[in-house]
């Protein structure tokens, strides 16, 4: 049973079905879940929105008491199925492979893409030729990925998504391979499951080396003939891999349907529903993501943040439970986004905080009260006592602030990157 109720009367254990309002005055991307978290809920209540929906039949009620101390157990699992979008916990990391902080793994993480970038291009130059693909030939590279990715999942995942446009068919792969890793961890695979799917996301666009470079590399949009060719890849990179080694099935469902939707309106099979795979589907939402926050021979990227708000707003594209997870490994706000403080001052995200989907720590920048760069503070927001708060994103206009990734990255990784 659906009942309007004032945000103030909300407690842990009810299920919230609707915020009265616009989708930027409240903290979460997605209105439909059970609230389980303290904190959560202090945001919502000091958020504009000041009424909203719930659904009994989900949740409590408001006249059931709820101790606020003992948050109700959430559902875990994975589920195609319609309804509330469940807390999914992260698998535990290898006990010889404890978390580090963004900027010890950067370095190693720019080192790891450079090797990514090298054996992706040695890769495609192999399938050219005709030659066979060795996949069994990637698995010490995916284990690299997959090393750095549970020590920090924002360092390689953010570094990947700095490509040139000329890289970007080479650097693609290797950041849909970390955020694989990255979303498998998160909804609780084993470091065996990671590393299937993250060489099937390696993997996913190799049949891009077949297609014509005057059309992969065309520096404008394509047009109906030449994109009419480009869909042609998943196909041609499947049979390519049926004839080569170490094609794994999950491999070979990713590079054949990671451009299929739920809704049944992608290609090459329209598939829809149950005919797809979770595995195609987690590479479907990987894809999109570093292909829109990437540099393209025809356009820039967008902004981390943006995307995430792009993605959670096309409706029919995305498994909605595999996509909640997506944005529970990255962040509402994935490191490099440009935000507005409640403060006024402008920063970028710099790293992440468990659990703290809208509380990521940031560095400030810039004010916008005095119109002017200030010097740079970094700030967690998650830390108690903390006054300031994210109330927005920031749109990223070109040429308006030079410089930001240095802000987050360690200039001299970004200088050996070429940026």
């Amino acid at each position: 049973m659906l009942k309007k109720i004032a945000v103030d009367q909300l407690r842990l254990g009810m299920h919230l079905h609707k915020l009265e309002g616009r989708w930027m005055d409240h903290p979460f991307w997605k209105t439909r879940f059970v609230l389980t978290s303290a904190d959560d809920l202090a945001l919502l209540r000091s958020s504009p929105v000041r009424e909203c929906w719930i659904d009994t039949a989900q949740g409590l009620d408001v006249a059931v008491p709820v101790d606020d101390d003992t948050p109700p157990t959430p559902t875990p699992g994975l589920s195609s199925a319609p309804g509330p979008v469940p807390v999914i916990a992260r698998a535990p990391a290898p006990v010889d492979t404890g978390p580090r902080a963004m900027k010890d793994e950067i370095r190693q993480a720019a080192a790891i893409c450079d090797k990514g970038r090298e054996a992706v291009v040695a890769m495609f130059n192999e399938a050219r030729m005709g030659r066979a693909v060795d996949a069994e030939g990637c698995l010490p590279l995916v284990d690299e990925i997959s090393g750095s990715v549970l020590r920090n999942p924002g360092a390689l995942v953010s570094l990947a998504r700095l490509k040139s446009r000329d890289d970007y068919s080479y650097m693609h792969s290797v950041a849909v391979c970390a955020l694989m890793v990255a979303l498998g961890r998160q909804i609780g695979m084993s470091d065996d499951e990671c590393r299937i799917i993250g060489l099937a996301g390696l993997m996913h666009d190799i049949g891009k080396a077949l297609m014509p470079l005057e059309v992969l590399n065309k520096p404008a949009r394509l047009t109906d003939e030449e994109f009419t060719i480009m869909r042609s890849h998943p196909v041609r990179g499947h049979e390519m891999l049926l004839e080569g080694r170490g094609a794994t099935p999950e491999m070979l469902d990713v590079v054949l349907h990671h451009h299929e939707r739920p809704d049944g309106r992608g290609y090459p099979h329209r598939l829809s529903g149950d005919q797809l795979s979770s595995v195609a589907r987690m590479g479907a939402i990987c894809d999109v993501y570093d292909a829109i926050t990437s540099n393209r021979p025809y356009k820039s990227g967008w902004d981390p943040a943006e995307s995430i708000a792009q993605m959670a707003s096309w409706k029919g594209q995305f498994d909605e439970v595999l996509f909640a997870a997506f944005v529970q490994s990255l962040g509402i706000y994935p490191t490099g986004s440009l935000v507005r403080l409640h403060s006024g001052k402008l920063a970028v995200v710099v790293e992440q905080n468990a659990g703290k989907l809208v509380a990521p720590v940031v560095k400030t920048f810039y004010s916008t009260k005095s119109q002017m760069r200030i010097t740079p503070e970094r700030i967690d927001l998650a830390r108690p006592g903390c006054a300031d708060r994210i109330v927005g994103r920031e749109p990223q206009e070109a040429g308006n602030f030079p410089g930001l990734d240095e802000l987050w990255a360690d200039p001299e990784t970004l200088r050996r990157r070429g940026r």
